[in-house]
């Protein structure tokens, strides 16, 4: 993983050197910007650089680990912490904390809690690249009317008229294609709303179904799709569906 910054808190010295010595052996790919003493010099340095984790002793004269974070604008990066009081790991976790290692530091725990942060950073990076690819491909691929579909494999390019209906599910989307296939989506169905032709129809607040896809309507609040897949209807948009036929 490349370009991993980190910030290193200690009002030790002799804690600060032993600690950026592990670190340079353990995870020589971490750049280190800078091992501060003064909790006050950290916050400029948290502030002005992009930091990935920050490595914080607890128990510092004038301001703690704690109040440190509180004063910042934004804690956008992996906190670690690092300290000689275990009772304060409680409260660590409950601050969002990473995870935290006691004093002296064992190079074993430190290995754990860096590959947990590690961890998390590479996930936060993908996400928002995938993002970014996601929203690049909905302006290019609109025109041909496929549906782009994120999944926990990548993506899946799926022309519309495929698409038998769209079902939420605990905040996610059940996307049911022709030929029985079903893909499961990290989208809610309401982000999928927002790419849907008008050849879809929100029939019910958790499902979408594809109008040429409609076999039957039964009166009891249902609709058959051309797999025998009976979606249900709403009261409320029981009329507008109808009033498409009429």
């Amino acid at each position: 993983m490349n370009n991993i910054t980190a910030i290193l808190v200690d009002d030790e010295i002799s804690n600060l050197k032993g600690l950026q010595k592990k670190l340079e052996n353990l995870f020589p790919e971490i750049h280190i910007l800078g091992a501060y003493q003064k909790p006050e010099e950290a916050i400029l340095a948290i502030e002005k650089e992009e930091v990935h984790i920050l490595f914080l002793d607890i128990q510092m004269p004038r301001i703690n680990g704690f109040e440190l974070l509180s004063k910042l604008n934004r804690v956008n990066f992996q906190v670690i912490f690092v300290t000689a009081y275990s009772e304060y790991a409680i409260d660590a976790f409950k601050k969002s904390a990473i995870d935290y290692v006691l004093k002296p530091v064992d190079n074993d725990d430190l290995l754990v809690a860096v590959n947990k942060a590690l961890e998390v950073i590479k996930l936060k990076k993908e996400s928002a690249s995938n993002l970014k690819l996601v929203n690049l491909l909905e302006e290019n691929i609109s025109t041909n009317n496929k549906l782009i579909i994120p999944t926990q494999k990548g993506l899946s390019f799926i022309p519309q008229e495929e698409v038998l209906h769209l079902e939420g599910y605990e905040g996610y989307t059940k996307i049911h294609i022709i030929n029985g296939i079903t893909i499961m989506s990290s989208y809610n169905l309401g982000k999928f709303e927002k790419l849907l032709s008008s050849k879809f129809f929100k029939c019910h607040k958790s499902h979408i179904i594809n109008i040429e896809k409609v076999r039957h309507f039964e009166n009891e609040g249902y609709v058959v799709l051309d797999n025998e897949t009976r979606v249900p209807i709403s009261k409320t948009n029981k009329k507008a569906f109808l009033s498409m036929f009429s």
